[in-house]
């Protein structure tokens, strides 16, 4: 069995942002594979956690899809302040093969665009993949389940840093499916009575104060704020404020487009124009959201350029969906090129976090190697890009740790799942399954 069907079966998606099958990059010939352990949410440190702890089977990952893809070489992303974790990494590289690539401490310096133009100076044609300029990127949780998978295990569990307002902070494995609540719990519970609880980052995640919700094959951690925190109160407010305070306050300033990330990569990402289509909703909607087309939503524009503290990520978040609506697709004229002042407009992280007010909550998440151990767990059918998993059990079928729940129709873009407990199945819907001890 080669390396691509270990990947399908072990039922492995890309565990640092959309979820897309890993499988799928395995089947690619490229020139470059590339590691990304930049990790700029804030807060969040479960990627610096495990480079330094299982860096051995990180490496061993990068090898095998080096292998794979017939690449040439590969460039491990890391931020040069993780000195722990690049002398972690580093020690384990037997070969030539692995190259590394020390990124600054700026946000989104994970973007996968960004890693790309650090490591091979490439650019990503606009809409376009990694693989378009002979590249595959993976997160470095992404490369840890591969070497697993490589010995025939199966992803049952998902590594997560637990941050923010909570008694003590740090970062295990837990199994898929677990609640938001027997996280807090496992983490001291959290320090206010009253919070809100953004889920994989506060920039690019979402906010919610369902502790029911559960913990999937892409969740990166919970962050928890108090419920008054200026984050937690902007995120609270319904779209139409939203858009009612930009069409009323917005005065065209720019600055969401001057430090946009992509714009100054080079692609025609607008926010500020975008804006306008808040207002011009009768003649000029389909003008406007055009140029959010491109957008990548790492939420810099909205949490950190604009003076007003206007929305303009969410209105590029709605020009996307509108655009998709109709069937459109924005062509850009000009050639990507790298705005000569780039290097002039980064984010340092540090900066960052002082305006969104969260230097306070920047603490060390040690990695603990005592995981919970939930009574029961509710597994999503949907933890990645394409289609739901289809359920292979019944209610009342007895499972054990590892053991395939769902499966992904023949030809169809998917994941399988498997039951990350022993136990016996409760429940099954179109939805989830749930397995209880």
């Amino acid at each position: 069995m080669n390396l691509e069907e270990k990947i399908f079966n072990a039922g492995i998606v890309g565990a640092g942002g959309a979820g897309f099958p890993t499988h799928i990059k395995a089947k690619s010939k490229v020139e470059y594979v590339l590691v990304n352990g930049a990790e700029c949410e804030p807060l969040l440190h479960k990627d610096y956690e495990i480079m330094v702890h299982f860096a051995p089977e990180i490496i061993s990952g990068v090898e095998a899809m080096v292998k794979q893809t017939s690449a040439k070489k590969a460039f491990f992303g890391i931020k040069s302040k993780n000195a722990t974790a690049i002398e972690a990494v580093e020690k384990n590289i037997s070969n030539g093969k692995i190259e590394m690539c020390q990124l600054g401490d700026f946000y989104p310096s994970g973007d996968e665009y960004e890693l790309v133009y650090a490591a091979t100076k490439r650019l990503i044609p606009p809409h376009g993949l990694p693989l378009d300029v002979g590249c595959v990127v993976n997160n470095v949780e992404t490369f840890y389940n591969i070497s697993r998978a490589i010995e025939d295990k199966p992803l049952t569990h998902k590594f997560v840093c637990i941050a923010g307002a909570v008694k003590n902070p740090q970062t295990f494995f837990v199994p898929i499916g677990t609640s938001i609540k027997e996280l807090l719990d496992h983490a001291g519970g959290a320090t206010v009575p009253e919070y809100g609880i953004f889920i994989s980052g506060i920039l690019m995640g979402k906010l919610t104060f369902d502790k029911s919700e559960v913990v999937t094959k892409t969740t990166a951690g919970i962050i928890v704020l108090p419920k008054d925190h200026y984050l937690v109160n902007r995120q609270e407010r319904p779209i139409q404020d939203m858009n009612r305070i930009g069409k009323s306050a917005c005065d065209q300033c720019s600055y969401c487009t001057e430090f946009c990330p992509r714009y100054l990569l080079g692609y025609d990402v607008q926010p500020h124009k975008v804006m306008r289509s808040l207002v011009f909703t009768t003649t000029g909607e389909s003008v406007w959201n055009q140029y959010a087309d491109l957008c990548c939503s790492c939420g810099l524009c909205t949490l950190y350029a604009c003076p007003e503290d206007l929305y303009p990520r969410e209105a590029c978040d709605q020009g996307k969906v509108y655009m998709r609506k109709l069937g459109l697709k924005y062509e850009q004229p000009k050639p990507v090129k790298v705005h000569p002042i780039k290097e002039g407009r980064r984010v340092p992280l540090k900066m960052l976090m002082k305006k969104m007010d969260l230097l306070k909550y920047d603490s060390h998440t040690p990695f603990h190697k005592k995981s919970p151990a939930p009574p029961q767990v509710k597994i999503l059918l949907k933890q990645h890009a394409g289609v739901p998993a289809k359920a292979v059990v019944s209610i009342g079928d007895v499972v054990k740790e590892g053991d395939l729940i769902a499966d992904i129709e023949q030809g169809k873009l998917g994941a399988k799942i498997h039951a990350s407990i022993s136990g016996k199945v409760t429940q099954v819907s179109d939805d989830y399954i749930r397995i209880s001890k």
